[in-house]
C-alpha cells in the first residue's frame, strides 16, 4: 500500500507540469508497467482529479482543471517561492486579498518540512522591506476579477469613472489587457462611444454587472500593452506632467531612470525628450535631479516656479553659494 500511495504521489507530480504524458513515458519514469499507470489514472480519477487522456499514436494523459482545488505537489522551491509571494500580497496595493494571503499562507506553513520552513523564517527575519515612498491607491479585488474575467472572455464592459479632475462619467469599453505599474494598476481598453484607445486607472472605476455581450479582440497599437500604457500615462493621466529636453543621448537617459519615471524619445543623437508625470511637482523634481544631465524644463509653471525655488536653495546651501546670496 505504501508503495501503491508513493508511486500515485510521483505520478501526480508528474501529471502537473504543463504537458501531455504518453502511457509509455510515464510507465518508464515509474518503473512499471502500462496496465499500472492505466490503473493509477484510474485510481486519481477516484480523487477527484481530473486527468484527461486522448486516444492514438499521439495521444496521452493530461492533468485538467476541475470543479475543485485538488491538493497541489510543490518542490522545495516553488514552495517557497508560493509562500513569499504570499507574504507579499498580504502587504501589497490589492485590497481585500490580505487576509486571505494569510489565511493561505498558514495552512501552506503548517505542512512545510522543516527545512523549508528554516529558509523561509530566514528569508522573513533577514530581510526587510523598506516603506515605499509612492504611496499609491490600491484596487479592490472584485474590481480586479471583474476587469480581468471581461478581458479573457472578451466581453463589453460598463463602468462608472472618476478622471483625475474629479470628474465622473459612464464608459462603454472593450477591455483588452490590465497593465501594473508601480503600485498603479491601469485597464487598456477601445473605449466604444469615442472610438479610440483608451487608459483606465482601476482603482478610479466601478465596473457594472452583468458586463454587455462579446466582442472581437482588436490589435493593440504596437502590440505591446505595458508599452502603450506606459506613453499613455505619461502624457496624460497625472495631475503634473511634462515634457522635458535632456542634453544627453537617449540611451544613456533611458539607462538612468526606471520605465515607471516615463517615457524617453530621442530627438538627435545628443538630445532627447522625457515625457514624464507625477501627481506633485516635488516628485516631477526628483526626476529631473536623476537625469544626471543638463535639461531644460518650460511647462508646467509649477514645476518651472519649484525647479527655481530648488536652484536657489540648493545654491545657498554651499559655501560660495551663500556669500554670492548675501552680496
Amino acid at each position: 500500500m505504501l508503495e501503491t500511495s508513493a508511486r500515485l504521489l510521483r505520478l501526480l507530480a508528474l501529471l502537473q507540469t504543463p504537458r501531455e504524458w504518453r502511457g509509455t513515458e510515464l510507465a518508464t519514469r515509474l518503473d512499471v508497467s502500462p496496465r499500472t499507470v492505466r490503473n493509477d489514472i484510474e485510481r486519481l480519477r477516484t480523487l477527484g482529479y481530473p486527468v484527461h487522456a486522448t486516444r492514438g499514436s499521439s495521444g496521452g494523459y493530461r492533468l485538467e482543471a476541475g470543479a475543485n482545488v485538488p491538493p497541489l505537489l510543490l518542490d522545495d522551491d516553488e514552495a517557497v517561492a508560493v509562500a513569499v509571494g504570499l507574504r507579499t500580497a498580504a502587504g501589497g496595493s490589492i485590497t481585500g486579498i490580505e487576509e486571505t494571503s494569510l489565511r493561505a499562507l498558514a495552512k501552506l506553513e503548517r505542512v512545510l518540512p522543516s527545512r523549508l520552513r528554516h529558509r523561509l523564517n530566514a528569508l522573513t527575519t533577514y530581510t526587510t522591506a523598506v516603506p515605499r515612498d509612492d504611496r499609491g491607491p490600491t484596487v479592490d479585488t472584485d474590481v480586479l476579477t471583474t476587469l480581468v474575467t471581461a478581458a479573457r472572455d472578451h466581453e463589453i464592459l460598463r463602468f462608472d469613472y472618476r478622471a483625475h479632475d474629479g470628474e465622473e462619467s459612464r464608459r462603454i469599453a472593450e477591455p483588452h489587457r490590465v497593465v501594473t505599474w508601480g503600485r498603479r494598476w491601469y485597464l487598456l481598453a477601445w473605449d466604444v462611444e469615442r472610438e479610440d484607445w483608451r487608459t483606465y486607472r482601476v482603482d478610479r472605476m466601478t465596473p457594472k454587472i452583468p458586463t454587455g455581450p462579446r466582442f472581437t479582440p482588436r490589435e493593440i497599437p504596437g502590440g505591446d500593452a505595458a508599452a502603450h500604457v506606459s506613453r499613455g500615462v505619461s502624457s496624460a493621466a497625472w495631475r503634473h506632467r511634462a515634457s522635458v529636453v535632456v542634453h544627453a543621448p537617449a540611451a544613456k537617459v533611458t539607462e538612468r531612470l526606471s520605465p515607471a519615471v516615463g517615457v524617453v524619445e530621442a530627438i538627435d543623437e545628443h538630445t532627447c525628450v522625457l515625457h514624464t508625470g507625477a501627481d506633485t511637482v516635488e516628485v516631477l523634481a526628483v526626476y529631473l535631479g536623476l537625469l544626471g544631465a543638463p535639461f531644460e524644463v518650460t511647462d508646467p509653471p509649477e514645476l518651472v516656479a519649484h525647479v527655481r525655488e530648488l536652484a536657489a536653495r540648493y545654491a545657498a546651501a554651499t559655501p560660495s553659494g551663500k556669500n554670492e546670496v548675501g552680496t
